[in-house]
């Protein structure tokens, strides 16, 4: 089979399974060169049995992948082009920083003299000049990471696979070396497919980001569009902080929707969305405004129960009438409303996202009423 052009990793129909326990359920996506791809999702969604089954310790159920175009289905994980770098280092504890580094190469009988020069270029890319005779024993957390790294480096892969390489660092560290992988993998123009649970990680150092649940990819786009247009509930939940509202579409007005949940009646954007469809839109807490008086075309009142300073921003909790709690961003040198004030909350009509559901349909349409007794309990007053 051709590779296509510029496409390092191909997944087609990839399938998963544990027994009875379907794990990963067709999993279909293309890595570019040099691309840093990464795979984030909640523990058990099929991130990490994913990036097995293209290291190749894992056996693909159905489906296929190839590198550059080559099925791998019977390729051992050395044969692969591939490496990985693991959470827990998986450094040998009786060999120096050098030899660690220097165990694939003496395995594939590189001559004496290169192996040399390629763990030297491995030390000063990793910023390890001067430690190559420690042993990983006197090594601090970090610099154990940079040794497994390395190592993995030192092969040459087309591709190299990080499986949570930074969960064990703590945090100032984590967020150093978030930086230096990035760097890195900029400077060698590697491809990476880097899995990880932390929602920041993944927006900080990704080119693109699938997102994983229950064994599929529900999202995978760059970091921007995957935070301002999430595709789903489960990814407007899962990264960054959502308020996520149901309602219902009532009619057009200018070039907006009006809709109605059983918050009040609000403007979304109106592509896209016709009348009399349930939908779920998600407004995130830098986009949720407050006001004092009430803001045509909107009706969703509440009051404020708490503030939460972070730093960089206030979060004001309000709580609606029907219990609902949301969350509005706010400047820190903004004026705050009072703890058990009124007000009226609003957006703009462009920053609410129509959110699809798991199964891909975007809304369910309402055509002979089979979601009536939603439709009465929200449009019933008092």
């Amino acid at each position: 089979m051709q590779a296509d052009k510029g496409i390092v990793v191909k997944m087609i129909d990839v399938v998963k399974n544990y027994g009875a326990n379907r794990v990963v359920k067709k999993v279909n996506f293309d890595i570019s060169e040099g691309e840093f791809l990464t795979l984030l999702g909640p523990s058990g969604c099929g991130k990490t049995t994913t990036l097995r089954m293209i290291a190749g310790f894992e056996t693909v159920t159905e489906g296929k992948i190839l590198l550059h175009g080559e099925n791998v289905e019977n390729k051992k994980p050395n044969e692969r082009d591939v490496n990985t770098v693991f959470q827990n280092y998986a450094l040998f504890p009786h060999m120096n920083v050098e030899d660690n580094i220097a165990f694939g190469l003496v395995e594939k009988k590189i001559p004496k003299a290169e192996r040399t020069e390629r763990v030297n270029e491995m030390l000063a890319l990793v910023r390890l000049e001067g430690m190559g005779k420690r042993m990983p024993s006197q090594l601090s957390g970090g610099q154990k990471q940079r040794v497994a790294i390395a190592r993995a480096l030192v092969n040459r892969p087309k591709v190299l696979l990080l499986d949570e390489p930074l969960g064990a660092l703590d945090l100032k560290l984590r967020k150093q070396m978030q930086s230096e992988l990035k760097h890195l993998q900029q400077k060698l123009g590697i491809t990476f497919v880097y899995v990880t649970h932390d929602q920041e990680e993944a927006l900080t150092m990704s080119d693109r980001i699938a997102v994983m649940n229950n064994g599929i990819i529900e999202q995978i786009d760059t970091p921007k569009e995957v935070y301002n247009h999430p595709a789903t509930k489960f990814v407007a939940d899962f990264i960054g902080e959502s308020n996520i509202l149901e309602g219902y579409t009532e009619k057009m007005e200018n070039g907006k929707m009006r809709v109605l949940f059983e918050e009040g009646k609000a403007l979304i954007h109106g592509e896209g969305v016709g009348d009399d469809e349930i939908i779920c839109i998600c407004v995130r807490p830098e986009n949720l405004r407050l006001s004092k008086t009430p803001v045509e075309g909107f009706s969703i009142n509440g009051k404020v129960i708490e503030h939460i300073f972070t730093g960089s921003a206030i979060k004001t909790v309000i709580e609606l009438v029907n219990g609902h709690r949301l969350t509005a961003s706010v400047n820190p040198e903004a004026e705050l409303f009072d703890v058990g004030e009124s007000v009226h909350i609003y957006w703009t009509p462009e920053r609410a996202v129509v959110l699809k559901t798991q199964e891909d349909t975007v809304y369910d349409v309402i055509e002979t009423n089979p979601n009536q007794a939603i439709i009465d309990s929200l449009t019933k007053e008092g």
